[in-house]
């Protein structure tokens, strides 16, 4: 069972930058069963969006339209971290920004670029408020 633990949220204003890291336990890390990893958003009263995603089996990354250019995702593979850089931040980014993993072959399946099916990515960890102030 992966276990996800996000932090590095906060308020910021606009323009500001912001890291936020999730460690991922409860798998064999250095074996081919690592899990794909995503970054995901949602404001209140708005539906889950994809921010980000890592395929951990090739190291590929793709992002939504709308932090391309601003947000970098990458990964530590010895400690099991997965960070989401945030750069040139807008009000439009507030929200919950959770981490989530899950089989790459179904990552492949199911989601295009960042658009996944709601049956992917469901293990996800509690989330961490980012706040972008104007």
């Amino acid at each position: 069972q992966v276990h996800l633990a996000e932090s590095g949220g906060g308020s910021v204003q606009a323009g500001g930058s912001l890291r936020l890291s999730c460690v991922a336990s409860g798998y064999a890390g250095d074996t081919n069963d690592r899990p794909c990893m995503g970054w995901f958003r949602q404001a209140p009263g708005k539906e889950r969006e994809g921010v980000a995603i890592i395929y951990t089996d090739s190291g590929a990354t793709v992002y939504a339209d709308s932090v391309k250019g601003r947000f970098t995702i990458s990964e530590n593979k010895s400690n099991n971290t997965v960070f989401l850089r945030m750069d040139s931040l807008k009000p439009e980014d507030t929200g919950m920004y959770y981490c989530a993993a899950d089989d790459c072959p179904r990552v492949y399946a199911s989601c295009i670029r960042t658009d996944c099916y709601a049956s992917a990515f469901v293990r996800r960890g509690q989330g961490t408020q980012v706040t972008v102030g104007t």
